[in-house]
């Protein structure tokens, strides 16, 4: 898809239409997943299927190995940085999410992962930080809004 396209779906997520907003979402994400195909495609997939599995191991491994093969694929980052947030290496997580911005800095959804790593390690302003980030970016994100809050309450 090309730029237009993207730019286009980016402004719609700051439309007040909520309908519009969850159809760009939405389309913003085929794209991210689809960016190198159906390989690697089925290889995110996979690696989710392992996850819900509880075969934490084995998706990183495959991940890992979808990041050594593509490493400019920003979505396979981004999901090995969700993997290591959800086993608590939140560090690790971090340095992913780091990685899916510097490939794609538009990638709200890495964004949203380092405020929440950021929080989770107790690094609130950098979590605020973040998440207004993700908020110029989705600047309805109710979700984003309420964890500046709460970052916010835990600073005082």
């Amino acid at each position: 898809m090309d730029s237009l396209s993207i730019n286009s779906l980016l402004e719609d997520l700051k439309n007040p239409n909520a309908s519009v907003r969850e159809k760009a979402t939405k389309k913003l994400w085929r794209i991210w997943f689809q960016q190198k195909g159906i390989h690697g495609l089925e290889k995110i997939d996979q690696s989710q299927k392992l996850l819900d599995a509880g075969k934490t191991t084995e998706s990183e491994s495959l991940l890992t190995q979808l990041i050594q093969e593509q490493p400019d694929f920003a979505e396979a980052w981004n999901r090995r940085a969700f993997l290591y947030y959800s086993v608590g290496k939140y560090k690790e997580s971090l340095a992913d999410c780091q990685m899916v911005i510097q490939i794609n800095p538009v990638h709200f959804g890495a964004l949203h992962g380092m405020g929440l790593c950021y929080a989770a390690i107790g690094q609130y302003l950098d979590a605020i930080k973040a998440f207004k980030r993700a908020l110029t970016i989705q600047p309805y994100s109710l979700v984003n809004q309420k964890l500046i809050l709460e970052c916010t309450l835990r600073l005082s």
